[in-house]
């Protein structure tokens, strides 16, 4: 019988064993998926060019754990150049930057807004506050939308600030080499893992053991950390017997986002390499390389829908990047490889953005329950950003709780 059993093998969960690894308590990861990482998933070319990252795009700031975990990180690389999309017209990016509040100005004045969290502002409501004209807040809103994978309107001002003012991750935006995968990977090392095994029910028994079942039979174990997204829960996929109506009430109110990525293939190369916002807000974020035929397209909430539902006709695809990316035009999807992660019943979405009550229900999702312990983006919901620094604090978060509960 292992002494732990950690539910999930994204950042959280590894980061969790890993930790629990370090002080000498051995750990059992379970994985529903056939593969590590979570929601993050790496693209590899058939012909070995670059990567292409699915899920988690970059490494945020220098102080970030990854650049512990995977050794000095190099800096993502700079476009050759940018373009933004308004009124299905592609222009360079800098005519954003001639306005009086770029979104990305408007993004770090909203880091300042010393609001209480809970004072019901809305993001929106901020921006219509924030003296940019309604383009320029139009746009703010989009660009924001795609950042938090949520409708402005339903974001709250003053808990979004305050999670980025309590980020330790440093600055800057950093790559892998090779791949994002290989974050969980090394965190792996080392860790007894079972993929392919998705967890139906965690619970109790009337002892106080908690208990992991399985399609394979039951896992008894002293302690149990569930690292899966909250939805997975309120959804069903995974069911936690005798949960406290708080429990599933703050699984209900801890909804991911919508987001739906794609590496799309297309029958000729990239003239330059350029990163295009889309602020019609149809294609959320699309890129290309230098003489790579491979396009990729990062779309959340309203954007994800338009290209979900694009992606199912080679026609309607390529007439949607030819938006973005007028130098396609006339050239064919040779291929389509895409995660919609809002389809993934082990994700439910991206990660959680901060709307009203949601941070309240952080807490109530991260407090233990006997010897279950509860980890992940979702827990610090408010307090932290939802991206790969947070995950991997909150894992070793769950893990120093696991073992302050095993001192005698």
């Amino acid at each position: 019988m292992p002494e732990v059993v950690v539910v999930g093998a994204g950042t959280a969960g590894l980061a969790c064993a890993a930790r629990l690894a370090e002080a000498g308590v051995e750990a059992l990861v379970l994985e529903a998926r056939p593969r590590l990482g979570g929601r993050i998933r790496t693209f590899r070319p058939a012909d070995g060019g670059p990567a292409l990252e699915l899920g988690a795009q970059v490494v945020h700031g220098d102080r970030n754990p990854a650049h512990t975990v995977l050794g000095p990180l190099p800096p993502a690389p700079r476009p050759e150049a940018a373009y933004v999309v308004s009124g299905r017209v592609a222009r360079s990016m800098g005519v954003l930057g001639r306005g009086a509040h770029p979104p990305w100005l408007l993004e770090a004045r909203l880091t300042g807004y010393a609001g209480e969290p809970g004072d019901g502002l809305s993001v929106a409501g901020w921006l219509a506050r924030s003296g940019a004209a309604p383009a320029e807040a139009a746009t703010a809103r989009e660009w924001l939308r795609q950042v938090w994978a949520a409708d402005p309107d339903r974001l709250a001002a003053a808990d979004v600030a305050a999670a980025v003012r309590r980020d330790t991750g440093g600055r800057g935006e950093f790559t892998v080499p090779g791949g994002m995968d290989l974050l969980p990977r090394r965190l792996a090392e080392g860790l007894r893992i079972r993929t392919g095994t998705p967890v139906l029910a965690v619970g109790s028994g009337p002892d106080g053991r908690p208990y992991v079942r399985t399609s394979e039979g039951e896992l008894d174990a002293e302690q149990v950390v569930l690292a899966v997204p909250p939805a997975v829960v309120h959804a069903g996929v995974l069911t936690l017997e005798g949960a406290a109506p708080g429990r599933r009430a703050a699984a209900a109110a801890l909804v991911p986002g919508d987001a739906y990525c794609a590496v799309v293939t297309l029958s000729g190369s990239a003239p330059q390499t350029a990163s295009v916002f889309d602020a019609d807000g149809t294609s959320g974020f699309v890129s290309c390389r230098r003489g790579r035929p491979e396009v990729l397209v990062v779309a959340k909430d309203a954007a994800a829908a338009c290209v979900r539902g694009a992606a199912g006709s080679a026609a309607h695809l390529a007439a949607l990047l030819g938006v973005a990316l007028p130098w396609s035009r006339g050239l064919a999807v040779t291929a389509v490889v895409a995660a919609d992660w809002r389809a993934d019943p082990y994700s439910g979405g991206a990660f959680c953005a901060p709307g009203p009550g949601a941070a309240r229900a952080a807490l109530d999702w991260a407090r233990p329950d006997g010897r279950l312990f509860f980890t992940g983006e979702a827990a610090l919901t408010g307090r932290g950003l939802p991206w790969l620094q947070g995950a991997y604090a909150d894992g070793r978060r769950a893990a120093h709780e696991v073992l302050e509960a095993r001192k005698p």
